[in-house]
């Protein structure tokens, strides 16, 4: 057994998809638990009955106090949440947002997302900007000493990600993000794949901007996500309808003072509910709890993997998350995750494409991922590692 302060009894129960499967693809979309569903699934009957309009009328205490609740787990002020459909909404709406001209630099790590270099790389052409890449230091995570040397009165931003969608890998954001603002950046942080299986707090991390998903480690419901856009923070938001602004008058127009102004009007009433919920059900554990809980179980995977022949283990950094990737040599990674999807294990497999430049970095094209959240039971780990053990090339 784990010694992690989880009721596992209690979490299980909650989580009827843990009982039925092992399921280790929490950094892909996780199970809701049950006051989740119930949230979502309760309000989306209540607009069958009333319609949407007077439904979500119904429910705005509980939409409006959704803001604290979120801004208590972020460590941040209500009125610097906002609310969107995704965390790729939320850093596109805040990147957008950043001031960028002709000669300005944007700084990345190897560890970039592929979705935000798509949109970095893309914009910084439009625009004239340069884009240039922090080097990793040796034992893969962000170089802190090469971001220093790299930073001058140009770099406008630098773009940061807590943990990388491909490897274990938790870079050192808060000693990132005080370099950075020593040298007059903004700093944007991808907290897609942190938020929910560690502490991810703005008043300690300190970035500008932070993106957070709901669907993976927070256990919410898919399309949703959080931006968190700290006071103070001079942006120009591009993404505003009349829910950010305010039209006056004909030809000018008012803009929110709060993140709200990053929002859009249009949302999903019964997926931000339970969002909500899903916030309140891990503050109610602890993420304190919920971080001893996730690297524990993640921990057990890689020292059982590294013990099996023929199992690679691509894990990097000196402080690991709940992210767990591996191939089988001869065996496919789609081949991996169909093989043990057929004794009811859940995994991902994925290319280079989501983090190119590290996986080009280390010659990897493929792996399999495994990430095991606080409700997988150690008999599921376990059973997990006898399955990779027993997997042969067809």
């Amino acid at each position: 057994m784990f010694d992690d302060g989880i009721d596992l009894e209690a979490v299980r129960t909650d989580t009827p998809g843990a009982r039925e499967r092992i399921f280790l693809d929490s950094a892909g979309s996780s199970l809701p638990p049950e006051p989740v569903l119930r949230e979502t699934i309760s309000h989306l009957r209540r607009e069958s009955e009333v319609g949407g309009y007077r439904a979500a009328a119904e429910r705005a205490d509980d939409l409006e106090k959704g803001y604290a609740v979120a801004a208590n787990f972020l460590g941040c002020e209500p009125e610097e949440v906002a609310f969107t459909e995704s965390a790729t909404r939320s850093w596109l709406n805040a990147f957008t947002a950043v001031p960028l001209a002709e000669g300005d630099r944007v700084l990345i790590s190897e560890a970039e997302y592929g979705s935000n270099a798509v949109a970095i790389y893309h914009r910084a052409r439009l625009v004239g900007a340069q884009v240039d890449v922090i080097p990793s230091d040796s034992t893969g995570a962000l170089d802190v000493g090469a971001l220093r040397e790299l930073l001058d009165e140009r770099v406008k931003l630098v773009s940061l990600v807590h943990a990388p969608t491909n490897s274990g890998l938790v870079n050192p954001v808060r000693e990132a993000v005080a370099v950075a603002h020593d040298a007059g950046a903004l700093v944007l942080l991808d907290a897609c794949q942190s938020a929910g299986q560690m502490r991810v707090r703005a008043d300690e991390i300190g970035a500008d901007l932070i993106s957070v998903t709901g669907r993976k480690w927070l256990r919410g419901p898919r399309g949703t996500g959080v931006l968190v856009v700290r006071d103070g923070v001079e942006l120009c938001p591009t993404q505003i309808d009349q829910h950010g602004a305010t039209w006056r008058i004909p030809d000018s127009v008012e803009l929110r003072s709060d993140a709200r102004v990053h929002e859009l009007w249009e949302f999903s009433v019964a997926d931000r509910l339970g969002l909500i919920a899903a916030l309140r059900y891990a503050d109610e554990i602890g993420i304190d709890v919920i971080e001893r809980a996730v690297r524990a179980r993640a921990g057990a995977l890689r020292e059982g993997l590294t013990g099996i022949p023929r199992v690679r283990v691509h894990d990097i950094g000196a402080v690991r998350s709940g992210i767990v990737s591996f191939s089988v040599d001869g065996i496919g990674a789609e081949a991996v995750k169909d093989a043990l999807r057929g004794k009811r294990i859940t995994v991902s497999a994925a290319g280079a494409h989501g983090a190119l430049l590290d996986m080009s970095r280390r010659g990897l094209t493929e792996f399999v991922r495994a990430s095991p959240h606080y409700f997988v039971s150690p008999e599921q780990i376990s059973s997990f590692l006898e399955a990779v053990s027993g997997l042969s090339p067809a």
